[in-house]
């Protein structure tokens, strides 16, 4: 019924689409082993309101992450980057005019993101938010959503820790927290989280959870 409802969906996603040049979303995989692992940074965390500053995704194929098949890209923005914003990312308006001819226009950059991940599967820390925010540039734009599955780190984690305790009584208490899950895997914290780091961490995490199922 799971597998109806989700092909019913993409269907009618499908149909939607405003421009048959990225019907290439819609295909199958050329293979089942490759995921792409992305993260944003943002100017807030309201996906109606706030903008993607900056998106770095990297190509994970089998046991092996591609850094150098890498997508990292700056996005112009129109309106200041609020104080509590740079507290997060460290990115300011007058870095991205420093950049000068990397820094893209949004649908510039999205174009980029989508010919990057084609139709393989998403891999990220909080997916949803990610996802979310790319979403508010391609809804407007090409009329839909992005159709590629999806897979949550937080919850492949939480799935192994529950296994693990599944002897104990009481009720476990499993911290979600990226850096948590980081130590507890006995993945190197890479320090800053900046777009291209936290999508190489998420992509350790990924590969550490596949080989421990």
């Amino acid at each position: 019924m799971l597998a109806r409802w989700q092909n019913w969906r993409r269907k009618r996603q499908f149909n939607k689409l405003k421009d048959r040049n990225y019907e290439f979303l819609f295909s199958e995989p050329d293979r089942d082993d490759v995921f792409i692992c992305f993260d944003c940074e943002t100017t807030g965390l309201n996906p109606k309101n706030d903008k993607i500053i900056s998106l770095s995704a990297i190509k994970i194929q089998g046991n092996q992450i591609l850094t150098s098949h890498a997508l990292n890209l700056l996005i112009e923005q129109d309106r200041p980057i609020s104080p509590e914003s740079i507290a997060v990312h460290r990115i300011r308006n007058v870095d991205l005019d420093e950049v000068g001819g990397e820094v893209k226009s949004e649908r510039e950059a999205i174009h980029d993101f989508l010919h990057f991940i084609q139709g393989y599967p998403l891999v990220g820390y909080y997916l949803e938010f990610d996802v979310a925010m790319v979403n508010q540039v391609v809804s407007g734009w090409l009329g839909i959503r992005l159709p590629n599955s999806q897979i949550e780190v937080s919850e492949l984690y939480y799935q192994k820790r529950l296994r693990e305790v599944s002897h104990s009584i009481a009720q476990p208490n499993i911290d979600l927290k990226f850096d948590s899950i980081l130590k507890r895997l006995d993945i190197p914290n890479l320090g800053q989280h900046d777009a291209f780091s936290d999508a190489l961490m998420t992509a350790l995490i990924f590969l550490k959870l596949q080989q421990t199922r």
